[in-house]
């Protein structure tokens, strides 16, 4: 039976995972595996993940407090453990990015269970990607233009991984959790 208990506690637990794989990626990037990958190319899509379940389980409203509060969380650790110009660079990139990851999927939400998690997915990580690596490496001398290329086509193979996933963790739930409701638009007057 769904409660607002158990929704609370679904949407801590949705924080508290968007927020360690905001910090864990922030980290990861900082590692690179060639001039084309970073490791945060591989831990970052499952916020994407999150997102998306948060999604479909508690609906859009839900969904953008998980990326407030990952933003938050992932923000403030990452200034601790990451380099301070990946964290704002991270920061902004990722709420541009959810948020608009949330707007599609809410808007594609009705249709064929794979659309929405994934073409929300691979709009939003193309911005994220050209956000993130602009601010965060531009000017460095680094290879960022390469990491960007490389880090976009592994978000790609990991938004079609991830649908496996997700289409198991909603197929575990019971019926009344498979689908929130969409939002109603709000009117003007």
């Amino acid at each position: 039976m769904r409660t607002h208990t158990a929704e609370r506690s679904a949407l801590i637990a949705a924080m508290v995972a968007i927020g360690l794989v905001v910090v864990v990626s922030n980290i990861a990037v900082g590692y690179p595996i060639n001039d084309w990958l970073t490791w945060g190319a591989f831990t970052y899509p499952i916020a994407f993940l999150v997102t998306d379940l948060s999604n479909r389980i508690l609906g859009a409203a839900a969904a953008r407090r998980v990326v407030y509060a990952g933003f938050a969380v992932g923000v403030g650790l990452s200034l601790y453990f990451a380099d301070p110009r990946i964290a704002v660079a991270s920061g902004s990139a990722f709420l541009v990015a959810q948020l608009l990851d949330v707007w599609i999927f809410n808007k594609l939400r009705q249709g064929t269970w794979w659309r929405a998690p994934l073409i929300s997915s691979l709009v939003a990580s193309a911005v994220d990607t050209a956000i993130f690596f602009s601010a965060a490496f531009a000017m460095t001398g680094l290879p960022w233009v390469t990491w960007a290329l490389g880090d976009y086509a592994a978000k790609l193979a990991m938004a079609a991984i991830l649908l496996v996933p997700f289409r198991m963790l909603v197929g575990l739930l019971p019926a009344e959790w498979r689908n929130a409701p969409t939002e109603m638009p709000t009117r003007t007057a």
